[in-house]
């Protein structure tokens, strides 16, 4: 792709109000895995494509953990997560950002486990792991989906 197209792209990107979308994939390695961050809240912008779907949301101003998240039942997925740990150890991230950008699967792992578009307006939960010290942008790397009742894991394909 030449110069001038990749310009073309992120102008067109940024006059769609996509640009923090389309350029936030990276690597996982700075993700605090041993510090699961609970997030819900309502789709601002949907970015349905690969190499992973993206989110934004935006919290309610009092963020708390729901009685029950321990207790969720989740589905088996094929790789190993131990899904019950994580609902237990979870916490709501102590920044003030309401605004979080929120990472899904690639478009193909959310196919395989049926998940519908997600459109702006809609309400959904995440649990996720964020940068370490929950410095950076407000990012999430969702390991579960719930969306309408459901939940989805995330790491894998359905087991």
């Amino acid at each position: 792709m030449k110069r001038r197209d990749v310009i073309g792209a992120a102008c067109a990107l940024s006059s769609a109000g996509l640009v923090p979308l389309a350029w936030a994939h990276h690597g996982w390695s700075g993700f605090d895995q041993d510090r699961p961050i609970y997030l819900e809240g309502r789709v601002l912008k949907s970015l349905w494509q690969n190499p992973h779907v993206a989110l934004e949301i935006e919290l309610p101003a009092a963020l708390k953990l729901p009685g029950d998240l321990a207790q969720r039942a989740l589905p088996a997925q094929s790789a190993p997560v131990d899904g019950k740990a994580l609902l237990a150890r979870a916490l709501v991230p102590t920044r003030k950002d309401r605004r979080w950008e929120i990472e899904l699967a690639p478009l193909t792992r959310l196919q395989a486990w049926k998940v519908a578009e997600i459109k702006p307006g809609a309400m959904v939960s995440v649990l996720g792991f964020t940068f370490a010290g929950e410095k950076g942008n407000a990012v999430l790397r969702a390991e579960y989906l719930f969306v309408d009742g459901k939940a989805y894991g995330l790491r894998s394909s359905p087991a």
